[in-house]
């Protein structure tokens, strides 16, 4: 983050109950300030609008959770990493008890391919939660 120096102030003007409902939401995600949530709030705009407006790659992250006793289900979803082996950068697994998994993808690329290769795997029979996180590089 830029030093206070490089700080531009703004005043916004805000109704008694839209007030009452962000300092809510400051406390409970634990933010310090009013100005880090709205940066934040800023940033995940910005973020979303690079993927609609953007000729650059971008990266996503794929979280899917899935019984890995569903006969084939493994194998098929490393199938499908690996038919998009340019644009997965790398995944994890976890163990969540004796039946569930849970992987996270991180994939890069452009967004229409992020987004196709996401619906491609949280369609596969077995997949029981598919979410997509849209993320980026921003220097602020």
């Amino acid at each position: 983050m830029k030093n206070d120096a490089d700080l531009a102030r703004i005043t916004i003007s805000l109704p008694e109950e839209l007030l009452d409902d962000l300092e809510r939401r400051i406390l409970s995600k634990g933010y310090a300030s009013r100005s880090e949530f709205v940066r934040d709030l800023i940033r995940e705009q910005l973020v979303d609008e690079a993927w609609e407006e953007s000729a650059e790659p971008v990266i996503g992250v794929l979280t899917i959770s899935y019984d890995h006793h569903q006969r084939g289900l493994s194998q098929k979803l490393v199938d499908a990493q690996h038919s998009h082996h340019t644009a997965v950068l790398c995944s994890t697994h976890v163990h969540l008890d004796h039946h569930l998994c849970l992987e996270t993808i991180i994939l890069k690329g452009p967004a229409e391919e992020i987004v196709r290769i996401s619906r491609e795997i949280g369609g596969i029979k077995g997949v029981r939660l598919a979410k997509l996180t849209r993320a980026s590089v921003l220097d602020m």
